[in-house]
């Protein structure tokens, strides 16, 4: 890149090795003016010496055709008594030929004024034509920067950018999110978030970018600098891999009006571009991630293998911790309804005991109820005897 100097407003401006050849070879012209006005005194002197070197020669010419003519009429007029026709015919031809050589002069000499004439007009149009290239060159720069600043103005450069990317996520970024950055919970954010993946959804490159207008900051004017250290924390907080900046201040500034400018050394990961570097950095830095792609797909694979191991040592410790906890309670219960258990059998136990007591007491009962007659009952019991005695012998009346 080089710097061109604007005649009118002093500013310095870059343009590439082309636009500076073109407009150099232009600019080496600029002694045109000089030039020209000493080509057009030459051709003037060399008009007004061919116009004096041909009325000499004519002159000359001139001369030698009157001494021709004087000789020729001193021997017509020696001859005048042999014959007056062959004096005229002969004063006639000599006239003739000195018209002739004097019509040749003039043809000469309004030749080489014409000559001289279209020779001034094709370095005029020459000139001219260079001074319209210049001028042509010069308005187109203008227009360039003006376009990088006024247009900025009138749309904001965040909506310039907005659109400059919009013309060709289509295209370029099928698969690319590239939207403002609304997430303000960490206490500040970003301007846009740039983020693209491959289809199988492994993210290639994430960006963070914050645009810069100097008509932002009227009231001060700041520098790049000034915004480094915000920029970095939202490429961070935000998990984006680089942080850039599309700025528009120091516009005077040779550092960032060389093009794509790294500021590595004071915060990882970071540009500062102006807005016509703006789809050159999104693809420069895609570019490159895309060589790295594989290794993040190998990375991804591996990490994705070691969270399956770690996720089935989780899940398998869970399924112990549960089982033994589990077994500790069916443990429990299981201890508590042998317990149960044992009290049932021990209380059936009894209540068989107390069972079989109660049979053989049952069967001694009966044995002594089985026992009992009316002589047994009425041995020592004579009132009872007399009664029994009573009722045998009713019974035997009846009978009768």
């Amino acid at each position: 890149m080089h710097e061109i100097i604007c005649p009118h407003c002093d500013k310095a401006f870059k343009i590439d090795e082309s636009g500076y050849a073109e407009i150099l070879k232009q600019v080496r012209d600029g002694e045109f003016e000089q030039q020209l006005h000493e080509r057009l005194e030459l051709a003037e002197k060399d008009k007004l010496n061919a116009v004096e070197l041909a009325k000499s020669q004519v002159g000359s010419e001139m001369q030698k055709a009157a001494a021709v003519k004087d000789a020729e009429i001193q021997a017509l007029k020696s001859k005048a008594d042999t014959n007056e026709i062959t004096k005229k015919l002969a004063v006639t031809e000599a006239l003739g030929k000195v018209e002739k050589e004097r019509d040749k002069f003039k043809n000469s000499l309004r030749q080489a004024e014409l000559e001289k004439q279209l020779s001034e007009k094709s370095l005029k149009d020459k000139y001219e034509t260079q001074i319209k290239d210049r001028d042509d060159a010069i308005e187109r720069l203008r227009d360039m920067k003006a376009r990088l600043s006024t247009k900025m103005v009138g749309e904001t450069l965040e909506q310039h950018c907005d659109t400059e990317f919009n013309r060709i996520r289509a295209t370029a970024f099928p698969r690319a999110y590239f939207e403002k950055d609304n997430d303000a919970r960490s206490g500040s954010k970003g301007d846009y978030i740039f983020r693209d993946s491959d289809e199988e959804g492994t993210e290639i490159v994430s960006i963070m970018f914050e645009m810069k207008n100097e008509i932002d900051t009227t009231t001060t004017k700041k520098k790049n600098e000034d915004f480094f250290k915000e920029l970095d924390k939202d490429r961070t907080e935000k998990g984006c891999e680089y942080a850039v900046m599309v700025s528009l201040l120091e516009p005077d500034s040779e550092l960032y009006n060389s093009g794509i400018v790294d500021v590595f050394h004071r915060f990882p990961k970071m540009y500062i571009v102006r807005p016509q570097f703006f789809i050159p950095i999104i693809t420069l830095l895609r570019n490159a991630a895309m060589k790295s792609l594989e290794y993040k797909k190998e990375l991804a694979l591996v990490k994705e293998q070691s969270v399956d191991i770690t996720n089935f040592e989780n899940d398998l410790d869970k399924f112990k911790t549960a089982f033994a906890k589990n077994y500790d309670l069916a443990s429990k219960k299981l201890q508590t309804a042998i317990n149960e258990i044992d009290k049932s059998i021990d209380h059936l136990q009894k209540t068989k005991d107390a069972l079989l007591s109660t049979d053989r007491n049952l069967r001694l009962a009966n044995d002594k109820s089985q026992d009992v007659t009316i002589k047994k009952l009425t041995r020592r019991n004579s009132t009872m005897a007399a009664k029994f005695d009573g009722l045998k012998n009713e019974s035997s009346s009846d009978a009768e």
